[in-house]
């Protein structure tokens, strides 16, 4: 890994990567599981910071889906945890880039569903009056969340086309991410084993390489059904590395500061 890194550069991201690789947070299993952990350097200009679905419908108490991942967003301090990835990224020169979930009313019309796709479409939830409207978007279910803003719309972020389902197949996160030299995506966002395990996972096919902050996202738990925990499985056997906020940030101020 390290000899990949470009040598005036190779102290900072050095630094990143000893970071990324220090203790997990309690929530996410135990590395006696016997997998190997391949662990994930920051790469100025090659890494970016992707989050999911950071709207209103997912993480305020107002929003549709609120009453199925209020509790495990409260659980794992996911909107604060957003926040702190969003501040640390944009005070080290981390591009960000938001891969948000609309529907407009044509998206109405589809003729089968996933149980999930059928629920949200049932609840309104992300929906806007079309691609070109703004009418009642504001402060909506299918908004930012409020303290993101400042965030989002700073004419830096990069918003991409609205995802359809779960994952960026249906957006061009993948093109604005390449068009950007991007290679490695810090992941967070909602849900945690919907929209963001679905981006792992293309994400992961597409040839970039993933870590995921597992304190960072949250799910909806029902009974019988929890997918956070199943998020979590996923996660560390599909991404590179898992680390939770506190360590992703210091590596990502670590790399920035050497």
């Amino acid at each position: 890994m390290i000899s990949r890194i470009p040598r005036r550069l190779g102290h900072a991201f050095l630094i990143g990567a000893a970071a990324l690789t220090a203790a997990l947070p309690a929530t996410v299993p135990a590395y006696a599981d016997g997998l190997p952990d391949p662990g994930f350097t920051i790469v100025a200009g090659a890494t970016a910071l992707v989050v999911t679905d950071p709207q209103n419908d997912f993480l305020s108490p107002s929003g549709v889906a609120w009453g199925v991942v209020g509790k495990n967003v409260e659980a794992n301090g996911t909107i604060g945890h957003i926040d702190r990835l969003f501040a640390a990224s944009k005070a080290s020169g981390v591009p960000v880039f938001v891969s948000p979930h609309y529907y407009y009313p044509h998206d109405h019309g589809w003729r089968f569903e996933g149980a999930l796709e059928a629920l949200m479409h049932k609840i309104g939830m992300f929906d806007r009056k079309g691609p070109l409207v703004t009418t009642a978007f504001e402060g909506s279910g299918a908004d930012w969340l409020a303290q993101y803003k400042p965030y989002i719309e700073d004419g830096h972020t990069v918003v991409t086309s609205p995802h359809k389902v779960f994952g960026p197949e249906t957006n061009d996160l993948v093109l604005q991410l390449r068009k950007r030299g991007i290679s490695k995506v810090i992941l967070a966002g909602m849900s945690a084993n919907l929209c963001t395990e679905s981006h792992m996972r293309e994400l992961v096919e597409q040839g970039f390489e993933v870590m995921v902050v597992s304190d960072a996202t949250a799910a909806a738990q029902l009974p019988g059904l929890d997918g956070y925990a199943a998020a979590l499985t996923n996660f560390r056997m599909i991404a590179s590395h898992v680390a939770d906020t506190d360590t992703t940030v210091a590596a990502i101020q670590a790399a920035a500061a050497h």
